[in-house]
């Protein structure tokens, strides 16, 4: 095993961006190029063979692109795609900050209590009010206050290479919606394992001062689980890899593919055999610790099975019966400590105990 530096932060590398929206020059040229809204993903990256794929996954034309600024040329796709499907990885994949940039780089990074780069208080509050946010609205104070930037590191599954690709986006609404929706996860997950999701661009309208904005906001999904599975811990890999059609129980069942827990409980001898086997099963992935999924409930029932078979008292066999006064002669055989994880509280021993 090799050896790690403890004090370096771990982090997936980033191959590119999901946008939703993209700028067009301006009849100005004097001007900076006029941005428009996207009702579909913009996918961007310096590597021409990731956007390609994007592209023959998505539908549209790769371009090459020039980002606002000095950045390095890069290619792009404005794809025909309203929805992505993606996997939040483990850990917690939102950062989010109130931030003000111009040609020189952020000039203000906030929490919404302490500016970070001053370390005064929020600025936007104190210059502006509560309702501060709203004045992003207005395209002559607009450059006066923060943006509600929220980037969400997500997977592409199906995409070349493994790494992250960010989604950024600067809705306040959104900034509301991300953090709720990863938070409630994280509770479930705590941050370990993989969660299937699905990305929208999803059009909304306000209505303020007399006035009708249209706008779109990211959403985010959980997609292929219910809420029930996302909430009580973490997902197998095959379940957040294979969620769709009916995989969940799909998945329980056949991953690592090829093994049939089924078949080899039913061969077992007994009802400790079959907790082994479903020990076995919950350190490979294939069944929830809680022992929630149709495998594990399967493999219970089996082992209750197994619990009737070695209490029935009608004979057979070479078991000695009781004696004179009803008593059977039995060896006391003390429980073992497991190495692994326990058999779920549903099915634990005693329910069905062996004599």
């Amino acid at each position: 095993m090799g050896s790690r530096i403890r004090t370096a932060q771990k982090q997936a590398r980033e191959l590119g961006r999901l946008r939703t929206g993209y700028s067009v020059p301006n009849q100005d040229p004097k001007k900076r190029p006029r941005p428009v809204k996207s009702k579909t993903w913009v996918v961007s990256s310096h590597a021409e063979h990731y956007v390609k794929a994007a592209a023959a996954a998505m539908g549209g034309n790769v371009e090459r692109w020039q980002p606002q600024g000095n950045g390095a040329p890069q290619f792009r796709v404005i794809t025909e795609a309203e929805q992505i499907e993606a996997i939040l990885p483990p850990g917690d994949p939102l950062s989010q900050a109130n931030e003000m940039w111009n040609k020189g780089g952020c000039v203000r990074r906030c929490d919404g209590e302490t500016e970070q780069i001053s370390r005064h208080p929020c600025l936007c509050l104190a210059e502006h009010g509560p309702e501060w946010h709203q004045l992003r609205q207005d395209l002559y104070t607009k450059d006066k206050v923060c943006a509600a930037t929220s980037r969400l590191n997500v997977i592409l599954p199906d995409m070349p290479d493994m790494g992250v690709w960010r989604v950024e986006t600067h809705s306040w609404y959104a900034a509301n919606e991300l953090a709720g929706t990863v938070d409630m996860v994280l509770s479930g997950t705590g941050g370990k394992g993989l969660v299937p999701v699905t990305l929208r661009i999803e059009p909304r309208t306000r209505v303020a001062g007399g006035q009708t904005k249209h706008f779109p906001v990211v959403v985010v999904e959980i997609r292929g689980v219910t809420p029930r599975q996302a909430l009580t811990g973490p997902l197998s890999t095959a379940m957040a890899l294979d969620p769709a059609g009916g995989g969940q129980a799909r998945a329980a069942i056949e991953a690592p593919k090829g093994r049939d827990w089924i078949a080899e409980a039913r061969g077992a001898l007994s009802s400790d055999d079959v907790r082994d086997l479903w020990r076995e099963a919950s350190r490979e992935g294939a069944v929830h610790a809680k022992g929630t999924d149709p495998l594990s409930k399967q493999l219970m029932a089996i082992a209750a099975e197994k619990d009737c078979e070695g209490n029935d008292d009608t004979g057979g066999g070479d078991e000695p019966g009781p004696d004179e006064e009803g008593a059977y002669v039995v060896e006391v055989v003390e429980d073992q400590p497991r190495e692994s994880a326990g058999w779920p509280a549903a099915a634990a021993p005693g329910s069905g105990a062996r004599r």
